[in-house]
């Protein structure tokens, strides 16, 4: 597990960078949520009133006088985002980065296997991303606490599992095209997370682009969606999980038989 060990020390500062940047946010939206209540009814009726903008971000079916329509549209944005862009980034560099930083000749000379190589590598990012939702949904739960509000477990869990998966499937995705580039991209992980993040936006418009939900990962995870169900949406999350899986099998496939200069 040498190569696992050596990712995860790798990739720790960026770990805690974003696990705390995303957390201390989550924290601040929460935790302002008292002093903003009075004002919920009100901005609701606002955003109400808004046409195609409201139902973009799902508010239109929430109530924001509510710690759960509040979460689920505040902090799902940032939770949303925030892990999107760090699950492809992640991704995107992980297979990659040994050609961008030259020291692809240094581990392929030992004798590890390109199987071994792209296993300990995906088990890194899957532990990465774990153990920053772990983190996250931790720290969101104490800030309710603080704040002396019943927490609504159903519904924080469910959000939290579905921006969970979003991440696991970007990161397959991402980690999948990384065994195709030789110097790296950042620039397609962030572009490739903001494009999901936007058509899902141009599906909730509309409902000639409801098929986009089949295409884009935050499908599975708008929060007014999985508030009114009560759950996920299978058919969504299936398709989400097989681009995942496709993408986890291209990388075993392109690195195995990689000319890597």
């Amino acid at each position: 597990m040498t190569i696992f060990k050596h990712e995860l020390r790798q990739g720790k500062t960026a770990l805690l960078i974003w696990t705390a940047a995303i957390a201390f946010l989550l924290m601040v939206c929460v935790l302002i949520f008292p002093e903003m209540q009075g004002d919920m009814d009100a901005a609701g009726d606002l955003f109400a009133s808004m046409g195609s903008f409201t139902a973009a971000f799902g508010m239109d079916r929430l109530n924001f006088g509510t710690l759960t329509g509040f979460y689920a549209v505040e902090c799902g944005n940032i939770l949303g985002l925030g892990g999107a862009f760090f699950a492809s980034l992640a991704g995107v560099s992980m297979l990659s980065k040994e050609e961008k930083e030259n020291t692809a000749e240094f581990l392929l000379t030992h004798p590890v296997s390109r199987v071994r190589v792209v296993t300990e590598k995906l088990a890194a990012l899957l532990t990465e991303i774990t153990a920053m939702n772990l983190a996250i949904l931790a720290l969101s739960l104490l800030s309710m606490r603080l704040i002396k509000e019943s927490i609504p477990w159903k519904e924080i869990m469910l959000l939290h599992g579905a921006y969970f998966l979003l991440q696991l499937e970007l990161a397959g995705v991402c980690f999948g095209l990384s065994a195709f580039l030789h110097r790296g991209s950042a620039g397609a992980g962030i572009g490739l997370a903001a494009a999901m993040y936007f058509l899902n936006l141009i599906a909730n418009m509309t409902e000639q682009a409801k098929f986009l939900k089949l295409i884009t990962p935050f499908g599975y995870c708008d929060g007014a969606d999985l508030i009114a169900a009560g759950r996920l949406n299978a058919g969504y999350t299936a398709v989400g999980m097989l681009f995942a899986c496709v993408g986890i099998a291209a990388a075993y496939w392109k690195y195995g038989g990689k000319d890597i200069p």
